[in-house]
């Protein structure tokens, strides 16, 4: 019987190699860091900058850095001229992320905002966003995808994380009194599958990427 990791691993052997700076962040989180399952990886990261090239988008949002690894990514593909404005609450994360950006030679087309994401978007209203990457707390994920979804371009592109949380998001699933996250991630799936202004496809890779195409 083939595994889940197997099928994985096949998949990283035939897709684009993982570059030596991104695989170097990515051994540093698993060794220094809390939780590094949360670090995009090999795989969803040729994916992400796969769609940034396709795209070459001017203008990307990201919302949830973590340690930047998937910024690096979506970076990768951005147009002449074009900028990365990543969202990180934690601010114990910020030199590192910092330090990897400088590495990466993006430091003046990424811009590193620390703080509440809610917040921190009250100021970016401005912007017109040509991607958007929302890879934050899943409690909010329907409250940041009302507050871009006016900014973002028609023909531009979401991309929203962790969208079958662990399998828990399937109906089967038995939820808990105060599984409040998934609860909160059906509830998005849901909300975003109704509405008008996007097309969803969701892929059901890793934890589940849902791409939403701006009408």
């Amino acid at each position: 019987m083939t595994t889940d990791d197997q099928i994985l691993a096949y998949a990283n052997d035939h897709s684009e190699p993982e570059p030596p700076l991104l695989y170097q962040l990515w051994r540093e989180t698993h060794l220094q860091l809390l939780m590094p399952r949360m670090a995009t990886g090999h795989w969803q990261g040729r994916l992400l900058s796969m769609l940034s090239h396709l795209m070459r988008p001017r203008r990307v949002l990201e919302i949830g850095t973590f340690t930047g690894y998937a910024t690096l990514c979506l970076a990768e593909g951005l147009a002449e001229g074009g900028h990365v404005h990543t969202i990180e609450i934690n601010p114990e994360r910020e030199s590192r992320i910092r330090r990897y950006v400088a590495q990466a030679g993006l430091a003046a087309a990424v811009t590193l905002h620390i703080g509440n994401a809610s917040d921190v978007l009250g100021g970016l209203v401005g912007e017109v966003w040509d991607l958007v990457f929302i890879d934050a707390d899943k409690i909010n994920n329907g409250r940041y995808f009302d507050l871009v979804i006016e900014q973002v371009r028609p023909g531009g592109l979401l991309i929203v994380d962790n969208v079958l949380w662990g399998g828990k998001a399937l109906p089967d699933y038995v939820l808990k009194a105060n599984d409040h996250d998934t609860r909160a991630v059906r509830a998005f799936n849901d909300q975003v599958q109704r509405d008008p202004r996007v097309v969803p496809l969701l892929l059901p890779v890793r934890d589940g990427l849902l791409l939403l195409r701006r009408c």
